[in-house]
Order: C-alpha cells, then structure tokens, then sequence
C-alpha cells in the first residue's frame, strides 16, 4: 500500500505536504478532504481524531498528522535531496527554525481572518477580528522579509521543505487580499519563483480538480471510504 496524504480544500496548508511528496519521488496516493463538512465527520476523526488536515497514512497503517511532522517524515527519507537534512547538522536546525516560524508566526497570522470568513459574526466583532488579523500579517510579511534578508531562499541554496510550507500559506494573503505583496520584495521574489516549480503547479491542479501533470511518485486519488478499508486492512 503507496501512504496516502489526507488534504483539505479549499486552501488547505497541507498544499505544502503533496508539494514536498512530488519533489520527493517517493510513492504516494491522495484523498481529498472537503473543509468544513468531510473534516469534521467521523469517518476522518477515525483518521484523524483532531479533525484537521493534513495527514499521512503510511504503508504500515500509522497516521501521522500536523504539517511539521509530516514534512520532517519526507524529510528523512530523501536526506540528501537538498529537502531534508540530517538530524543535528547545521541545516537541519535552521529548517526546523524556518519551519516553526512558518508553523506560528505566519500561519497564525492568518487565523483571525479565517474565523470571521467561516463563522457568523456580529458587524462590529468581525470588523475588530478583521483589523486584528490585517494588522498580524502585515507583521509577519514584515518579519519574514528580515528573515529572508534578501536572499533567494529560506534555507539553503535551493527549494526546501520551508518553501514548500510557505508557498500553501503565503496563498492565502490572496484569498484575503490583506497586503501588496510586491512591498516586500524578497518574499514577493520567492513566491513568483515557487510558482514555477512544477510540484506547485501539480499541487494547484489537484486542489482545483485540473488536470494534473506529476513530476514524482503521484498513484493517484482514493475516496475517504477506500482510505478506511485500507486503515481496517492495516490494522
């Protein structure tokens, strides 16, 4: 049995992991996941008992969940590929410090605008929320752009499992139309370059029912249904 990445839509971070799965060659099936509705119900809290996206059932019937982790596990199975890194080594603690930013900081920026998108909210709380969320991603483009520091890439000298996170997240400051992303112009560099990668390209394909050229390890799309019976085989 190929590990089946569960992935939520509409824009869910877990973008970043079928990007990461495409670069990293190894065999792999999708299951789509729709955001509230299909997360939520029990048949993925059998998945997933926190109810979120992403998560990977591997060949041996484990799941495991929350992008960092998953992105850790592709990470030590293509050592280098210039993806991961080895446990200790200099690039792997600035991975995992890019990583944790990414995971925090830029992803929770986004959070409040999030709810008042989801959630029925009274004029004035959602107008709060919204400044509240404005003002946290103007921030965290702010701080990222130091990060960066005018360099091409977060970690390394080429594409890693960092950019593979931020290019699901960075996204959404397109959904929500919060900032000009060309006022930070090393950010706004590497998320047009991210665009060109064919794991990305592959990746918004998927995600938007196109068709969906693979460049890796892709065996293609089982229901949530399927995915269980093979979790029960596993068992």
């Amino acid at each position: 049995m190929s590990p089946i990445l569960f992935y939520g839509v509409p824009e869910g971070c877990s973008f970043g992991s079928i990007v990461a799965l495409e670069w990293s060659g190894l065999p792999y099936r999708l299951c789509r996941v729709e955001m509230p509705e299909m997360v939520s119900s029990d048949d993925y809290l059998r998945i997933n008992p926190v109810g979120e996206t992403p998560s990977l059932l591997l060949d041996d019937g484990r799941v495991i969940s929350e992008s960092m982790a998953i992105l850790q596990h592709i990470g030590a199975r293509t050592i280098g590929s210039g993806r991961g890194f080895v446990q200790g080594s200099e690039d792997f603690d600035r991975l995992n410090q890019m990583l944790a930013f990414l995971n925090t900081t830029f992803f929770k920026a986004f959070g409040p605008l999030w709810y008042a998108f989801e959630h029925a909210l009274e004029p004035h709380k959602k107008q709060a929320l919204t400044a509240y969320g404005i003002a946290a991603v103007e921030k965290a483009h702010h701080t990222l752009e130091r990060l960066l520091d005018s360099r091409e890439w977060l970690v390394g000298n080429g594409p890693s499992l960092a950019e593979a996170y931020f290019v699901g997240i960075a996204r959404w400051n397109d959904f929500h139309k919060v900032v000009d992303r060309s006022q930070f112009p090393s950010l706004h560099r590497l998320y047009e370059r991210m665009q060109q990668q064919p794991a990305v390209r592959f990746a918004h394909a998927i995600e938007h029912r196109q068709e969906a050229k693979s460049s890796g390890g892709f065996r293609g799309e089982v229901d949530l249904a399927e995915a269980i019976g093979l979790l029960k085989q596993a068992a």
